[in-house]
């Protein structure tokens, strides 16, 4: 019987946080997707390249608001069994409320397991791919980007200009500008043009122009009734860095195993080592990204506590519904400590061990004071 009732309760809770999860990630997701069409309106990315990296952004906004439903779930689940008296046939069958307790903390390390592995090996996948798409883009949406009358700048080193655009495509008037090295620079005048795809190479076919390079200060020219202009080598200013976020956790820990390596000369050079971002200036960042990771997984177990604060009190007490307000806050409030914690994750390894410890000390106390008040009952 008893193990009946706690694998009904158990599922309730699981199942709750599954619909709930996916349905408040989606509807971020969804208003996330919108603001990425500036990757096709603006940065001139293909609906390819899109479509891959908003998907591929799920699992980062189903990590940021994972804690935030374990507790509203775990709460809800409470309330609504209490508010059918459905909580009252654990206490009836004999169920201690410590022993409802120490089910429930065990309960909660699925969650912690589920977590960590979103957030130290999926999301650092899904991003580094997502960016990846980016990386490897070029930008093949030339037509859409460019608008009459206006100076587009959406690619490296390139200045595109337009007096006219007809319905077939063809573009009126056309200004070019290339920018290389040492302030050497290229532009291009030609009446019209049009946009052709030959192979994987995006081509602008000008006619009727005149090219002026400025080579060392050395101006020349020529005229030209057609020429064919390279738009596959310019790249996106879109970041197509990696970031730290999306770099392993293991490359996380080989990097600081490397740092404690070197010597101090390397670190007033500040060079990289192992990865892009492994150096010494961003070893706070490297810090704060495996707390994020490892750490705040941890949380989950102090908010399964503090939920179950819950059953302390019945319904028909007066100050439930005060009581629930307490959980809520107390509740909420520790979600944003797991955040603001990492604000304080520093080079400092004493205060970097007590911002580790804080979920665990935590925990104990909160459980320590949930032992004393039943037994105060």
């Amino acid at each position: 019987m008893k193990k009946i009732i706690f694998t009904k309760i158990s599922s309730d809770c699981l199942k709750f946080f599954l619909l709930t999860v996916f349905s408040i990630a989606t509807i971020i997701w969804v208003m996330q997707a919108v603001n990425f069409l500036d990757f096709i309106v603006e940065d001139g990315h293909g609906f390819f390249v899109y479509l891959n990296y908003t998907l591929l952004s799920f699992p980062k906004i189903f990590s940021k608001i994972f804690l935030f439903v374990f507790f509203f779930s775990i709460c809800y689940v409470l309330i609504k069994y209490e508010n059918k008296n459905e909580l009252v046939i654990f206490w009836n069958i004999g169920v201690h409320k410590l022993k409802f307790v120490k089910y429930f903390i065990k309960f909660s390390f699925l969650f912690v397991i589920i977590n960590l592995i979103l957030n130290s090996f999926v999301v650092p996948k899904t991003q580094d791919l997502g960016r990846s798409f980016i990386r490897s883009s070029n930008l093949d949406l030339y037509e859409g980007i460019i608008k009459p009358k206006k100076f587009i700048t959406a690619t490296k080193d390139l200045t595109i200009f337009v007096d006219n655009k007809t319905a077939k495509g063809e573009l009126v008037n056309i200004f070019l500008k290339e920018n290389s090295s040492n302030g050497n620079f290229q532009i291009i005048f030609a009446k019209t043009g049009r946009f052709e795809t030959r192979g994987k190479r995006k081509i602008l076919v000008l006619n009727n122009g005149k090219t002026i390079n400025n080579k060392n200060n050395t101006l020349s020219g020529f005229e030209f009734s057609k020429s064919d202009f390279n738009l596959s080598k310019f790249n996106s200013k879109t970041t197509s860095s990696t970031k730290t976020q999306e770099n392993s956790t293991l490359q996380l820990f080989q990097c600081i195993i490397n740092l404690k390596q070197i010597t101090l000369l390397n670190i007033y050079n500040n060079n990289f080592i192992h990865f892009d971002n492994c150096k010494i200036g961003n070893l706070k960042n490297i810090f704060k990204e495996l707390y994020k990771r490892l750490i705040i997984p941890f949380y989950n177990p102090l908010l399964m506590v503090v939920a179950l604060l819950l059953v302390l009190k019945s319904k028909s007490n007066s100050s439930f519904k005060l009581h629930k307000l307490k959980v809520f806050t107390l509740g909420f409030v520790s979600i944003i400590l797991s955040e603001i914690a990492s604000d304080f994750v520093s080079l400092n390894i004493y205060k970097n061990i007590f911002i580790t410890l804080l979920p665990f000390m935590l925990f104990f106390l909160i459980y320590i004071y949930f032992k004393s008040t039943l037994r105060q009952n």
